[in-house]
């Protein structure tokens, strides 16, 4: 089996290094306004001096940097980093904080209240009464709750778990990397793969000390050499609004808007709300669904 390459056991200076190789690997001069005169080259990206001029650093300085030897680092350093490198948003943030857990001299216990996996009963009560699939996860992608309608929508999901993980929330990650049905379900599964574990990058970077967060990473790692791939590019990704399409099993095409809303009174908690264009072919289709969840016998509770 190829080594691991996951934060489990990775350093935090190491992954400062092999996130600032990585991105500066992906900038061609051209890309950066730099001039090229034909002298073969033996990067595609920038070279280490390339990266330090458009910085405005010295080659040492940027060069100790990619060594993940920090020290104390200026917030203008750092935001001449994100230019040369043309970092996005949820790049930077992870730069950000790359650097400050690099540079603590000792790094801090892991946190003693991990994400909350409560449910508050006003939370589900929001769920139940909205009239579109909807689901509340955390940042490890684990399904804390869902309407109806969302428990329809992810219906493979909660099988592959409810046959393989009992007793456990269905995790998202987990089905998009080990459930076979999962490349038929998510139409764009590359795509989706390549989010799931972007932003599993992005959430390691905020808390690389989340035991359980961790795990699923080393998990994850050791199962599939597929998710093994895509952790190694380093990207990260932040996971707010976009469009994703389904093969549903029941009604087939489904192509569906969504909003991730994180709720502030919940730390790590995030609300995904799903609707379908008016008059589309996918409204159409989800109202086909929502009347088979309404046939559907409620599942019997326990006293």
């Amino acid at each position: 089996m190829a080594a691991l390459n996951d934060s489990s056991r990775n350093s935090p200076r190491d992954e400062l290094r092999a996130f600032l190789t990585s991105r500066r690997a992906k900038i061609t001069p051209d890309q950066a306004g730099l001039p090229v005169y034909g002298e073969r080259r033996r990067v595609t990206g920038l070279r280490r001096e390339e990266a330090a001029l458009l910085a405005g650093i010295s080659v040492e300085y940027y060069t100790r940097l990619e060594r993940g030897t920090v020290g104390s680092v200026s917030e203008g350093v750092l935001e001449g980093l994100v230019h040369a490198l043309q970092l996005d948003e949820a790049e930077r943030d992870h730069l950000f904080r790359l650097v400050r857990t690099a540079s603590t001299a000792t790094p801090r216990a892991p946190r003693r209240a991990p994400a909350k996996a409560r449910v508050r009963p006003t939370v589900q009560r929001m769920l139940d009464q909205m009239p579109m699939p909807s689901y509340l996860r955390n940042g490890r992608f684990d399904i804390l709750a869902a309407n109806d309608l969302g428990r329809a929508l992810y219906s493979p999901l909660y099988d592959h778990a409810a046959a393989h993980t009992p007793g456990e929330p269905p995790n998202s990650a987990r089905f998009c990397f080990f459930a076979p049905a999962a490349a038929d379900f998510f139409v764009d599964h590359d795509q989706v793969a390549n989010d799931c574990v972007a932003y599993l990058r992005a959430e390691a970077g905020r808390d690389p000390y989340d035991k359980g967060l961790t795990a699923l990473i080393g998990e994850l790692s050791t199962r599939s050499e597929d998710f093994r791939r895509r952790w190694a590019a380093h990207d990260v990704r932040y996971h707010r609004s976009g469009r994703k399409r389904f093969h549903h099993p029941f009604v087939g095409l489904l192509e569906l808007d969504y909003e991730a809303l994180d709720l502030a009174g919940d730390a790590g908690q995030r609300l995904n709300v799903y609707t379908a264009p008016p008059d589309s072919a996918s409204e159409e289709a989800l109202g086909l669904l929502a009347s088979w969840v309404a046939r559907e016998p409620a599942p019997a509770t326990e006293d």
